[in-house]
Formats: C-alpha cells, structure tokens, sequence
C-alpha cells in the first residue's frame, strides 16, 4: 500500500492554523494551550469552547486562567500570546454544544485542528449526566468537526481505562459494552431516578460510569469518523504533575498519587487500602501534551492514499517504563516527608497501605474519624470552623472510588505511543520528546511534593528549614503518645491477667 507522507516539521504544521479546544478550562486544556503557544508561536489562533460560570463570563474566565503562573514563561517571550487565544461561548453537554449561528460558521471556515479533551473525570457521576457529557458531548463535536470545510486532524482525548474488564489493553478498539445509540436515546429520554435503576445492566464489567461513557465515546469516534474524518483516539493513564513544562511540578488538583502524598504528608491520610504490590500507571501532564501534540501532527501529515482514513489509537502510558509500586511510592513519600516535609502538619505523617478491607475500617476509625471528631470538637470549643471531619469523609469516599483502580493490575500496551515519540525529527526533540525512558522517579515525585507546596497549598518553599524542625517535634511527640499507648495497653492486660488471677484463686477456695 502506498501513502503520502508531507515532510514537515511539527512547528510548520501548526503554523497559520486555527485550532478548536475543548475542556480547555481543565487541567490538560491549560497545559495544551500553553505547549502550542509557547512552542508553535505560528499558530494563527485557539477558539476555546468555554460557558458562562459563577457569575463570570467567558471573557472572564479566559482572562482567570491566562493569569496563572502556569503561563509565566510564556509571558517572558510572548507577553501578547492571549490575543490569539478567542473564547467561543457553548456547552459539550448541549445539543450543537449550544453554538451561536455566528459561531458555528466561524470555526467551520477556519478551523483546522480539534482537541476535544471535554468531561467529567467524576467517577460517582450520575449515569444520565456522563452520557449526556461524556458520549452525546464527543457525537455533538464530531458533527461540527464534519461540518469543517478544512480539517487536518480531529483528537479525542480518552483514558486507558476504559477497558479495565482487560487485564492486557493493547492500542485497539475493543468490542462495545453498549450500543451508544441508544445510551444516548435513553438519556435524553428518562430521568435521573429510573436510568440509575438500570446502571448494572447497562455498565455490566465497567467500575463506573466514567469508564463506562467513556468507552462508548471510543466507539462514537470510530463509528462517525472512520473513513471519513482524520481521527486519532488519545489514551493517557492517570495524568498528574508535569515533569519538566512549563515549570517542574506544576498541578492544578489534588487527584491521583500526589494527592494520596499531601494527605499523607499533612498527616491527615493514614491508612491507604489498596495493593502495595500493584503498579501504579501514571503519566505526567506535560508528557501527555506533547504526545497529543504529535498525535495531531502525524495524523495530519500523512495519509495513506488507496485506504480510507483509519482511527489512530494511542495509549499514553508508562507501565514497562516506571514501574512503581503502590508499597514502593508510600514508602518514597515517607521518606520525601524528611526531605520537603509540608508546613503545619496535623500530626507526624505515618500510616501504610493494607488490602484488608476491615483492618482499613478499623484505621480509619481509629485514626481518621475520632482524631477528626476531637480537633473538630476543639475548633467549635474555640469558635472556629469544625473542617476536618468533612476532610476524612471525602478522603474516605476518595479511597473507596480509587480502590477498584489502584488494587488491580493492567498492562496497558503503548507500543504506538513509542513509535509516535520515534516520528519526531531531531531538530525538534528538545521541544516535543515524550519519552520517559530517563525519569528519575525520586526527582519526579519530590518536584510534584514541591509543586503541590506552592501551587495547591500556597506554602512557601524557601521555609524547609523551619518545616524540619516542626515535623521532628511531632516525631518526638508521636513516639511519646505511642510509648504511653502500648504502655496502657501493656498494664491493662495484665491488670485483666491478675483480675483473672485472682478470681481463680478466690473460686478455688469455695471448691
């Protein structure tokens, strides 16, 4: 079979091109846009689906997140990039995604690129609400993407697991788990109530309804887009810190492993069920974006010519790279609690991970709700907010979400995803590598404590010193209340023992 393959760099592909985002308030959206516009300055311009929120218009919106640091070395070379970035007004979750007419045409004339990275990561979602945003979203999308006159490659960003009823998931589509038809038939037409009702039958295999939307939304692209639209399906596993761009550690949630690592750290976390024997798949944010990056690149600069377009799979994943543990990341944040310990900790961060389901309950209740229970008490003694039992039952409810993911194991192949890092050509592998063969897994995690200290937690860094001595004082303290406790329960079984003693010895004298 012949094909045509258009020897042009990634930089020179995006040059003059309009782009359409989606999801671009999340946290890939931000680093997508900032990666094109700092490292394809060509690009003529972003038209970003966005919708009015808290009172704030698009506009406003816009203006929030191109304030942030993340854009900070951006700014430094480009202080004007904001002005190619135009805020479109819609919604995935609205019929036609609630384009304005005017709207619409403009991005049918001038678009040429879309990432559609829209949904809800929520994995308790309501099952009408994850149809409706996760699958009916990517349909209403790749309408619009059929509608423009000029398109070079359409980007679906998915998520390896959903095909976690596959021990081994290769860069495939796997057969359906529901006709996405009438999902969304059945969405738009019952309520809340009864299509909850009907969950298990439809999610059959799949954890929840994240997995399970969007694992339709896979078949939407393919159904819709095979041979008739340039489509590539991304697949990333847990998406957290970016490793190196555009600042080592940046983040902008507490979800995945470095939120497990702050809870711990501020020794609120200490009991985490799950395997320690499973790896941990996680990707970081930067080496996700670059991939789709070229994902889009290599889509729209070849084409077999005797075929009809094909659907692209790449699953973004790091399994035969960094394989790390879950027992071996605990004990990584253990140690980098010494290293880059948080500022005021509730307690000194300790704790461990167990499969026992009841040995969990247990801990939990023992050192996450009635410690909550009495700091909470004191807090209200003291006219102050009682907060942290809210805190450990969200951490609770986080836990037992996670659990079904991080107490199994995957393969997740990315043999496509390599081969797609091998396609770039040398003069640009400073600004597009993704490889993660170099990773230094220490490194990585202690810039991701770091970053989390001053993005999430706006704790200065310059203040380790400090935050040492405080963390060994509550080492002292936490050895001490621990000496006293096993010193208790020591007495109290042999207070019982003599109780128990003597009671024989008073019996014996009546027989």
């Amino acid at each position: 079979m012949s094909s045509l393959v258009v020897a042009e760099t990634i930089a020179e592909f995006y040059t003059g091109k309009c782009i359409f985002i989606t999801g671009a308030t999340g946290f890939m959206g931000k680093v997508l846009i900032e990666k094109l516009l700092r490292s394809c300055g060509g690009i003529d311009k972003i038209y970003v689906l966005m919708r009015t929120k808290k009172g704030m218009n698009v506009h406003e919106r816009l203006n929030k997140i191109t304030d942030l640091v993340l854009f900070d070395k951006l700014r430094e070379t480009n202080p004007n990039f904001a002005k190619k970035l135009i805020p479109i007004e819609g919604d995935v979750t609205h019929i036609d995604l609630g384009l304005g007419p005017e709207d619409r045409k403009v991005l049918q004339d001038n678009v040429s690129i879309i990432f559609h990275a829209a949904a809800s990561v929520r994995f308790d979602d309501p099952l009408k609400d994850a149809i409706i945003l996760n699958t009916r979203g990517t349909r209403e999308v790749i309408r619009l993407a059929s509608e423009i006159k000029k398109l070079s490659a359409f980007v679906h960003v998915s998520t390896t697991y959903c095909n976690t009823d596959r021990k081994v998931v290769e860069e495939v589509l796997y057969p359906p788990h529901a006709d996405w038809r009438k999902a969304i038939d059945i969405a738009e037409k019952m309520d809340h109530y009864t299509l909850q009702v009907m969950l298990s039958k439809y999610m059959n295999k799949l954890p929840n309804t994240y997995t399970f939307t969007k694992s339709m939304a896979e078949h939407v692209v393919y159904d819709l887009c095979k041979g008739k639209l340039p489509a590539v399906v991304f697949r990333p596993s847990i998406v957290i810190s970016a490793m190196k761009e555009p600042m080592p550690g940046w983040l902008d949630n507490f979800n995945g492993p470095v939120g497990l690592l702050i809870a711990s750290g501020k020794g609120i976390l200490r009991s985490n069920y799950s395997d320690p024997e499973i790896i941990t798949d996680f990707c970081p944010v930067d080496v996700a974006i670059k991939g789709l990056v070229v994902a889009a690149w290599k889509k729209g600069t070849t084409r077999k010519l005797d075929e009809k377009l094909d659907v692209n799979f790449y699953n973004c994943s790091s399994h035969n790279v960094t394989a790390v543990t879950q027992g071996e990341m605990i004990a990584m944040g253990k140690q980098l609690n010494w290293e880059v310990p948080l500022s005021n900790p509730l307690w000194y961060p300790g704790g461990g991970i167990t499969k026992c389901k009841y040995w969990h309950y247990i801990n939990v209740l023992f050192l996450h709700l009635i410690p909550a229970l009495l700091i909470d008490l004191v807090l209200k003694i003291m006219n102050k907010k009682p907060m942290l039992l809210k805190v450990q039952r969200r951490i609770f409810s986080a836990n037992m979400a996670l659990h079904y993911f991080i107490s199994r194991q995957w393969a997740f192949k990315n043999d496509n995803f390599i081969n797609l890092n091998k396609q770039i050509l040398p003069d640009e592998k400073e600004q597009f590598d993704f490889g993660l063969q170099n990773i230094d897994v220490w490194v990585y995690f202690k810039n991701a404590i770091l970053g989390a200290k001053r993005f999430l937690l706006k704790e200065s860094n310059t203040n380790l010193e400090q935050a040492k001595v405080t963390l060994y004082r509550l080492y002292v303290l936490h050895v001490i209340v621990n000496g006293i406790f096993y010193a208790f329960m020591f007495w109290l079984v042999i207070f019982k023992c003599n109780l128990i003693s003597r009671a024989s010895g008073y019996l014996n004298l009546f027989s």
